[in-house]
């Protein structure tokens, strides 16, 4: 292990919380769907399990760089990918797919994996819908079909994520309501009221509270809710309740994306970037994570970068991924690390 010599810098919040969870975390069991315990029974494997605390917190000060983890290398080009996704509230993993980011892949694989698979208990005796894809072939048809196809409709649809509930919020009475433009019209008009709160929580997607054809197999939202504050002197600070979060794989992402969220809402609100503030309910790493994060907590933290964004872009929606610069990014090296596809019905 390391002497961890600077231990001012911000980054030891986040290494320290891994350290946390490793002393004083609990060990808890995972949900998986028969079709994915059937893949870990193939590989020959135990599913992996958790070791948990609950209710933490950690923040970040962006006038003192672009808290981008530096001991190891994180996929920035799919955060900031991702995050346009987000904000156009889309659904559909085609724009995620044609851009070759696969955060998303498993997910949408998910559902039409149970939907079609012979083994699944409610198609038995019944003739299959198609012939089972496997995740590649699936993947590269909804990259080499058009966004209009049939296919590309169905199954890239993950039906409910953030960008659709950020943006789309579908109301009682059928409009869509744009909560985040809501909030950023709000900030430039009045920016000191306290009610610029975003939320991803909707009851009526998640697993047996939802109507019939919203349910589907992406974990109910992990990212709750959201709140941009204002300060006396103008800085905007951004606060995130994260109810569930896989912190060796999916923080490092998150933490990102939402500070990059704060910058962009900054400029364009024009207000100066404050901090960003993330509280964590269940904070968890999983057990076929533990040697990468032995790895990581060997690493010494080197200096944040600095990301600029194209000053000319006013408006939320004019950002494209050309308006993102990263300068003086110089972590060690990455550190793979499998994904757990967990829930579902």
């Amino acid at each position: 292990m390391s002497n961890h010599l600077n231990q001012n810098h911000p980054e030891y919040q986040y290494l320290n919380l891994l350290k946390d969870i490793k002393e004083n975390g609990s060990d808890k069991k995972l949900f998986f769907t028969p079709e994915v315990l059937q893949d870990y029974a193939k590989k020959g494997e135990k599913p992996p399990y958790i070791k948990s605390v609950f209710g933490r917190q950690i923040r970040f000060n962006l006038s003192k760089g672009f808290p981008l983890l530096t001991t190891k290398k994180v996929f920035i080009r799919g955060i900031i990918i991702e995050l346009l996704w987000f904000l156009r509230g889309d659904t559909n993993i085609k724009y995620l797919v044609d851009n070759n980011v696969h955060i998303w892949d498993e997910w949408a694989y998910k559902r039409y994996r149970k939907e079609n698979n012979p083994l699944n208990p409610l198609l038995q005796g019944c003739q299959l819908k198609e012939e089972l894809l496997s995740q590649e072939e699936f993947i590269e048809k909804i990259k080499n079909e058009p966004a209009n196809s049939d296919f590309v409709k169905k199954w890239g649809d993950l039906i409910c994520v953030y960008g659709r509930m950020w943006r789309k919020w579908p109301a009682s009475d059928g409009r869509e309501i744009d909560q985040l433009g809501w909030c950023i019209q709000g900030l430039k008009e009045k920016p000191f009221r306290k009610s610029y709160v975003v939320s991803a929580w909707n009851p009526d997607f998640i697993y047996a509270m939802a109507s019939s054809g919203n349910a589907n197999e992406v974990p109910p939202f992990c990212h709750t809710t959201f709140q941009f504050q204002v300060t006396g002197d103008g800085a905007l600070n951004l606060g995130l309740y994260q109810r569930s979060a896989d912190v060796f794989l999916g923080v490092p992402f998150n933490i990102a994306s939402y500070s990059l969220l704060l910058l962009m809402v900054a400029q364009i609100t024009g207000l100066k970037p404050g901090e960003f503030v993330h509280t964590f309910g269940d904070v968890h790493i999983y057990s076929n994570h533990f040697d990468a994060i032995n790895e990581q907590l060997s690493r010494e933290p080197k200096p944040f970068p600095t990301m600029k964004l194209n000053p000319e872009i006013k408006n939320i929606d004019d950002f494209k991924y050309e308006d993102f610069i990263l300068e003086n990014y110089n972590p060690h090296p990455a550190i793979k690390a499998e994904i757990a596809n967990i829930g579902g019905f």
